[in-house]
């Protein structure tokens, strides 16, 4: 695939290799794999943070009646477990696998802004301790849901909202810099011959994320800059009787927040991508159809958006157009899960952790689909609308697709970034333990939403006692196996058996022609793509 002296891979430039030691190292790097392993660390220390948050709902719901906290902190942490895991968790691993990876994949030397780079790492940590100290105010943080509805969030808010506005825009400042970054890596740093369409697939779903960040976070700046003046400053955006409307928000808000559920999936894509063909040992079946399948998803994200609002007495013909337009969409979805499955048809297939987890996304990730497409028909969404139905859809794309397919990329190139091979035990454990467990904890919750128990709620009717209880011990259950995750990468980056290049038979790019460890600097002579 490439013509490269060992010179040319491993290369550690020796009048750059003098990097300060302990805290300042981390605090000062512009290395495009340190700032990769600060985003990767922040956003696993964010998961478990987010998780507490969801065991202390499934806690109180694990009974009828108000058991362990009130009504006020519930909503709190309804609204925090949300933001946490969509802003803190999953959009920061993502950035910190494109950190660590993109410039691997197209032979680049680092990131194109090395400098941005830090910056929009260190201004994250900042954000999110803001965000949950504001839990410590009088009044209580966020309680409004992380959509963060008006007037929920203007009229009715508590005094902590204005941190909460404030942390949002540092998120989206930090997501809109590394995803400028991000594109100008791709544009100008591609070695000598790796034209677009020979990228690897989990960079270009990662360029046209890019893209659609730097579209929509504007959108949520706007929004919540509404919300800010409307409670501290008189304006009337969102209040009727000053002339606004409430459910102009939802219009708003839903512009950015359904490409955002996209920008929280593409990479997923990417990654399985990479992972199936290299443990089917056969190259990806139709990558061209991959990028334009990508592409029309990105694309049609931006004319969906209302299908969160089909409640609201919109026009028939809006809510036929916004249906039609949604059901559309899962036609390039529906590509990319044949294409994998073409991908692994009469393929050499083995089932190390990596794997696992692609297959179990590829499974999980289309019931999750599915339930989109019934969410998707408007006289059905009314029914559904507000109830536990929703909160298994999302949960099964967001949490088995994708934070499957980041733990998917952590066992795929966790050998290449700390050059040990992990316990396969334990990981096989973690991927065991999490499957079993986050369908114990997700799949009845559709059976609840079907039979009418609304969501966001901390009591609820005696009839739906009985599946909330299997639900809470699905929750801790998944959360215990998370702890035998952070083990697993503990241990790997402790020590371990010496990983190869390349451990993994089938597995093809730039990124395994280095040796593991990655070196600090990699690729000082650009490779040549044949």
């Amino acid at each position: 695939m490439t013509d490269m002296t060992p010179d040319q891979v491993g290369h550690d430039d020796h009048d750059h290799d003098h990097k300060p030691k302990g805290v300042m190292r981390w605090l000062l790097t512009t290395n495009h794999k340190d700032i990769g392993t600060m985003y990767l660390v922040f956003s696993f220390t964010m998961f478990l943070v987010g998780g507490v948050m969801a065991l202390i709902i499934r806690a109180e719901l694990f009974q009828p009646g108000l058991q362990l906290v009130e009504p006020n902190f519930f909503n709190q942490m309804t609204t925090v477990h949300g933001l946490i895991m969509v802003f803190g968790a999953v959009m920061p691993a993502f950035t910190g696998l494109a950190n660590w990876m993109v410039p691997l994949m197209i032979g680049a030397p680092d990131m194109a802004l090395p400098r941005m780079n830090n910056w929009s790492f260190w201004i994250l940590p900042f954000a999110f301790f803001m965000l949950l100290m504001s839990l410590f105010m009088e009044g209580g943080g966020p309680n409004f849901g992380w959509t963060f509805y008006a007037p929920l969030s203007t009229t009715y808010s508590p005094d902590s909202t204005a941190l909460f506005v404030f942390a949002i825009h540092i998120m989206g400042i930090s997501s809109i810099m590394g995803a400028i970054n991000v594109i100008v890596t791709i544009m100008n740093l591609r070695a000598p011959g790796m034209t677009y369409m020979k990228m690897p697939l989990f960079v270009w779903t990662w360029f046209i994320t890019a893209f659609l960040l730097i579209a929509v976070m504007p959108v949520l700046a706007g929004a919540v800059t509404m919300v800010l003046t409307d409670k501290y400053f008189g304006t009337s955006f969102f209040d009727a009787a000053g002339g606004g409307d409430p459910v102009m928000f939802q219009h708003i808000f839903w512009f950015f927040g359904h490409p955002e559920v996209y920008i929280m999936i593409l990479p997923s894509f990417g990654i399985i991508s990479a992972i199936v063909p290299a443990f089917s040992r056969k190259q990806l079946f139709g990558y061209a159809s991959m990028v334009y399948a990508t592409a029309s998803i990105a694309g049609l994200s931006f004319v969906v958006w209302a299908h969160h609002m089909f409640t609201t007495g919109m026009p028939v013909f809006a809510e036929l157009f916004f249906m039609y337009c949604t059901m559309l969409i899962s036609v390039p979805t529906g590509v990319k899960v044949f294409n994998w499955v073409a991908t692994m048809w009469r393929g050499s297939m083995t089932f190390e952790t990596p794997m696992l987890f692609s297959l179990a996304f590829i499974v999980l990730f289309t019931i999750g689909g599915f339930s989109g497409l019934m969410l998707a028909i408007t006289p059905a969404d009314f029914q559904y609308h507000d109830t536990y139905f929703v909160v298994a859809h999302f949960h099964y794309v967001l949490v088995t697709g994708a934070i499957f397919s980041i733990m998917a990329a952590a066992y795929y190139w966790l050998p290449k970034w700390t050059g040990h091979m992990y316990d396969t035990k334990l990981a096989s454990w973690h991927f065991w333990c999490s499957l079993i467990s986050v369908n114990i904890l997700f799949f009845p919750m559709h059976f609840l939403g079907l039979a009418g128990m609304p969501r966001r709620i901390p009591d609820y009717a005696l009839q739906f006692a009985d599946i909330n209880a299997i639900v809470s011990i699905g929750a801790f259950l998944f959360g215990a196996s998370q702890l035998i995750f952070l083990v697993v990468l503990v241990k790997c980056a402790r020590g371990g058996d010496p990983a190869p290049a390349k451990p993994w038979e089938g597995a093809e790019g730039l990124e395994w022609e280095i040796p593991s460890p990655a070196p600090y600097h990699t690729f000082s002579t650009p490779p040549k793509i044949d």
